[in-house]
């Protein structure tokens, strides 16, 4: 396993990858040993670049291992502009399946590669921060950050169509 850690703004973010795609992005609480690669490496400079506000999403290579359900519902999180969080409820639609907000909301849940993988961008259908592993406060920072980059959008919802 390979390691790169960044002290970004909202605590130290490690970034775990094999020898050729990010698997784990998660903040620790304290620091360990770094055994980076050319992976993390590239992956830390784009995160580097989203917290400088130069960059709004990630292109370097992720694998996440999951249901065919669980990366559908990853891949449409990717999908969700930054500065325009949408609801469990607007994801659902958007997948065409309204009924499955639940598994929806659990399948965001067990996302392993925050913030590239825009997890925090889902809210609650009352514009409520809710369901983000690496807490809510953090959530909302994302989320101004967001919408600070963008010059556009809102860190709220303010209303959904």
């Amino acid at each position: 396993m390979f390691s790169s850690l960044i002290e970004s703004p909202i605590g130290l973010l490690s970034i775990n990858a094999n020898e050729h795609e990010v698997f784990s992005i998660k903040f620790l609480d304290q620091f360990t040993d770094e055994n980076p690669n050319k992976i993390t490496e590239i992956a830390k400079a784009q995160f580097m670049e989203y917290f400088s506000g130069k960059r709004n999403n990630f292109d370097f290579p992720m694998l996440q291992i999951g249901t065919d359900f669980q990366k559908n519902v990853w891949n449409e999180l990717r999908k969700i502009d930054a500065g325009k969080p949408i609801t469990y409820a607007a994801l659902a639609k958007r997948m065409k399946k309204p009924l499955a907000i639940r598994a929806i909301a659990s399948a965001n849940g067990k996302n392993n590669l925050l913030i590239a993988i825009p997890c925090h961008r889902v809210i609650g259908s009352n514009g409520e921060l809710i369901g983000f592993s690496a807490g809510l406060w953090r959530k909302k920072w994302l989320l101004e950050h967001e919408t600070e980059i963008t010059k556009s959008g809102q860190s709220t919802l303010i209303h959904e169509f």
